[in-house]
């Protein structure tokens, strides 16, 4: 019963992606499982089509190449779900490495609990990071939940999970585009399939690690991405144009920047490594406030691909 394709994103990370694909290879007591792995290239030169070729020849499985030469983190996803017709999705990114019962934890998980939506932890990993800050950079791109396998209240994003394609990714694009290039395209699935009264479950043992890349494993990048964050329970309120919500999410925002700013510079003085925690929660209280439109900071897509070629 081949019912689960992977589906991988990849944009110009030829060694993380040859590293996930292995991992994927190694995957234990699923072998009639899984009907493809579906790697979605999304450079507009294809730079990953020779790495899934050679990686083919190794594969257990239908190794699946699919170019989407739009850059976004949401195109990419929607190409990978044309690309198979499996009732069952899990996603995998090119920076995760999946530990060998991975996907048997997630499917166990899934056919235990019910759930539309099945999630994983995810160990965070920053080597090259500088000591005092790798513990928050780990944390930062790990993932905790609860110690044992369950239904949760709260969804978390698409790395690491298992979808019911048929209740959790309905029609033939379900990842707005709109979200190409700032994220969050899973929070608007998610939130959608929460009002249509979906479930969302939790795998304690489907582990994965995450390796942070250089030009990632900053405070500032984090940093952005934490003020990012905080604009998400303002921007949400106001999509639905509920502005008691709004104000009331301002007003937390606005506290939280000031208790964890003070706390913050306390901190910082001190040289105390725990200064890097606030300043992310004091990020995260200045999004609150500034969640209008523009002010979204570009994570993926065009920007990353721009990013890519001025590194070279």
């Amino acid at each position: 019963m081949a019912d689960v394709a992977i589906i991988v994103p990849t944009l110009r990370r030829p060694a993380g992606l040859e590293r996930a694909i292995r991992s994927i290879f190694a995957q234990e007591r699923v072998a009639d499982r899984v009907s493809a792995i579906v790697v979605v290239d999304n450079d507009p030169t294809g730079s990953a089509a020779a790495t899934v070729a050679r990686l083919g020849e190794d594969s257990p499985w239908p190794l699946v190449y699919r170019h989407a030469p739009t850059p976004g983190v949401a195109t990419a996803r929607n190409a990978g779900l044309a690309s198979t017709d499996a009732p069952l999705i899990a996603f995998l990114d090119d920076d995760e490495v999946a530990s060998p019962r991975w996907l048997a934890a997630l499917i166990e998980a899934r056919e235990t609990t019910d759930a539309d939506v099945v999630f994983g932890p995810i160990a965070g990993r920053a080597p090259e990071a500088a000591p005092w800050l790798r513990p928050y950079l780990e944390r930062f791109f790990g993932r905790a939940g609860p110690p044992a396998t369950g239904l949760i209240a709260q969804p978390f994003g698409c790395g690491n999970s298992l979808m019911l394609r048929r209740t959790a990714l309905p029609g033939e694009a379900p990842f707005g585009a709109a979200s190409d290039h700032v994220g969050g395209e899973d929070d608007v699935l998610f939130a959608a399939l929460r009002t249509r009264g979906g479930r969302f479950g939790w795998a304690a043992d489907a582990w994965v690690e995450e390796f942070a890349p250089p030009h990632r494993a900053t405070l500032r990048y984090t940093l952005t991405r934490a003020f990012a964050y905080g604009q998400g329970p303002s921007q949400a309120a106001a999509a639905e144009r509920d502005w008691p919500a709004v104000l009331r999410w301002m007003v937390i925002g606005a506290g939280q920047a000031v208790v964890w700013g003070v706390m913050a510079a306390g901190l910082t003085l001190a040289a105390s490594p725990r200064r890097a925690d606030l300043y992310d929660r004091t990020a995260r209280g200045i999004g609150k406030l500034f969640w209008m439109k523009g002010l979204e900071p570009r994570f993926y897509g065009a920007r990353e691909l721009a990013r890519l070629d001025r590194s070279g």
